[in-house]
């Protein structure tokens, strides 16, 4: 018997709803549903509570090839939200344009902080500075997002900082600030190579 049947079964020997079942194990009725119909399985932390709520054992609970499938895709949601994470946290480190001095001045060529960037035109200095704060307020949103159990508020929070770390890059290459374009490739490139070995 599988796992999504055996689930079934011990739900309606307890005659339990799906709604209640999912309150007993603190998940959503569409988890139970999702799982009962085949169409997932649980984690690792809600089969025990499912194992500990009917008092068997995980093994009496799922099969020994379901569990290698399981511990499988446990490990792939934990890598991608190990990622969602690193890739807030450089989101969040792109904040250091605000206080190293890693744009030119214009004609002096000196290296001035973005606040202090005078050899540029106003809406240019704005437009960084919103580039950079859109980008710091996206690593701190994944960061934080990271903490919940919402892999689509990860994968689009991970998406919307890969395209602004590619529109900072290109925007201060373009304006000609090759050390604060430097800096965003770097942040890119590091993303990037987060995200090949999270697949």
């Amino acid at each position: 018997m599988e796992f999504n049947e055996k689930l079934q079964k011990l739900r309606k020997e307890q005659h339990l709803t799906q709604e209640e079942l999912a309150e007993k194990l603190f998940v959503s009725r569409t988890a139970i549903s999702k799982w009962e119909s085949g169409r997932g399985y649980p984690s690792i932390d809600s089969l025990k509570a499912i194992a500990k709520y009917f008092h068997i054992t995980i093994d009496a609970l799922i099969g020994s090839e379901e569990i290698v499938t399981l511990a499988e895709q446990d490990i792939k949601e934990k890598n991608k939200k190990h990622t969602a994470l690193l890739c807030g946290v450089l989101d969040s480190f792109t904040a250091l344009l605000f206080f190293l001095p890693l744009f030119g001045n214009g004609a002096d060529g000196a290296s001035v902080m973005v606040f202090s960037l005078s050899g540029v035109s106003a809406w240019l200095k704005t437009v960084f500075i919103a580039m950079i704060g859109l980008t710091v307020l996206n690593g701190f949103c994944g960061v934080v997002l990271s903490h919940f159990d919402k892999p689509v508020w990860d994968r689009r929070s991970v998406v919307t900082g890969l395209g602004l770390s590619i529109l900072a890059a290109i925007l201060f290459v373009m304006t000609r600030q090759p050390y604060a374009g430097v800096f965003c490739l770097f942040v890119l490139i590091i993303k990037g190579i987060l995200l090949l070995k999270s697949k």
